[in-house]
């Protein structure tokens, strides 16, 4: 009897990846194709060869990927089921004497594994692929420009230190202008150090700022006596602020693993700005893959139980759920920049609601 589950296991398994790689084919070929038609005057114009144009799209593909898998999951938990329901193979398993979650079982376990393979897939593989991607755009089809240099950068290194820095080339790693400033405290900053370089070079071996030309500046509390100045040939400095780090203020978002998100908004927040934004869609991109799992749970019980809705009426019982589902989201992200809910639980409340609803729909169904 075990072996029989087993391989019926097995069977609704390998259904259910069929319909979700052929649907998720025909999603990507649909997103390529579209893009193609917007892009081609622009490939036609650089004259750009066709082996460039098929490593575009295919570094174009984890980002469609990301965006299809959750519809890809729904609707292949919808066709799958309702395959089952319309063969009465699914009245047949009943009758072997599982129950519609035990035959539902495998599906889960599947959903799961999936949520957390793409969740490395899009912190690590999409962003990576994205900047492939611009960088492609940039040069074939002249949007955007290749930023190496910055100017004028004002970076919060520390709560009580300031870095400004008049110029950088991050191909040389070299700059001018540089300058790191010390207060006293956060809440009333008095100025107590200062030091200045003309020049200044970035050693990427020990990660130090190798300075020139450098003017030492101490502030008494008493104002009212000069600074005491010094001046040195040269000076090596460690700082939290890195060339990666500038360079990545330069970069779209899109483009940044998870990491470096977070490193990104930290620098951001040291600096004074408001992030709360960014951290409610940087803790919504790492609670977004499990959605996958999630709208199965809406799915397969519309579908699983006797059959009596179409095709065309459970396709658009999908589109219903997926757009509730996004208009959730955007509701939860809203009233999170409102009010004072950590931006963890603003990203993930949507998704906890659209999972209570799914397991109350699932146990709701016939087994």
């Amino acid at each position: 009897m075990s072996n029989i589950i087993k391989k019926l296991d097995w069977y609704v398994v390998r259904q259910f990846m069929m319909t979700l790689l052929f649907g998720m084919l025909g999603l990507c070929i649909l997103f390529v194709i579209v893009h193609l038609l917007e892009n081609l005057d622009g490939f036609l114009d650089r004259k750009t060869p066709p082996q460039h144009i098929a490593l575009f799209y295919l570094n174009y593909l984890p980002e469609i990927i990301k965006l299809t898998t959750p519809v890809a999951m729904l609707l292949s938990s919808l066709f799958t089921m309702g395959r089952f329901s319309t063969l009465n193979e699914l009245t047949a398993m009943k009758a072997g004497g599982l129950s519609l979650y035990r035959i539902l079982l495998p599906l889960l376990v599947i959903g799961l594994i999936i949520s957390g393979g793409q969740f490395y897939f899009d912190g690590w593989v999409v962003p990576r692929a994205n900047r492939f991607k611009a960088e492609f755009e940039r040069k074939a089809l002249g949007k955007g420009r290749v930023e190496t240099t910055v100017y004028n950068v004002y970076m919060r290194d520390t709560p009580q230190r300031n870095l400004i820095i008049g110029f950088y080339d991050d191909v040389t790693k070299t700059g001018s202008n540089w300058r790191l400033e010390e207060y006293s405290s956060e809440k009333q900053p008095r100025l107590v150090w200062r030091i200045y370089a003309g020049t200044c070079n970035y050693d990427t071996v020990k990660n130090l700022w190798q300075l020139t030309n450098v003017s030492e500046h101490r502030f008494n509390p008493d104002f009212r006596v000069h600074p005491t100045v010094s001046i040195q040939p040269s000076v090596t400095l460690k700082t939290n602020t890195t060339p990666r780090l500038l360079m990545q203020f330069q970069r779209n978002t899109n483009e940044m693993t998870f990491p470096e998100l977070r490193e990104y908004i930290d620098a951001s927040e040291r600096g004074g700005k408001d992030v709360r934004q960014q951290r409610i869609a940087y803790w919504g991109e790492h609670i977004l893959p499990f959605a996958n799992f999630i709208v199965m749970l809406f799915g397969i019980p519309i579908s699983g139980g006797q059959r009596k809705a179409g095709l065309a009426l459970e396709i658009s019982m999908a589109i219903v759920i997926a757009f509730l589902y996004i208009a959730c989201i955007r509701i939860g992200q809203t009233l999170g920049l409102a009010g004072d809910m950590p931006p963890a639980l603003a990203a993930a409340a949507p998704h906890c609601v659209f999972l209570l609803a799914g397991m109350a729909n699932l146990l709701r169904a016939r087994t």
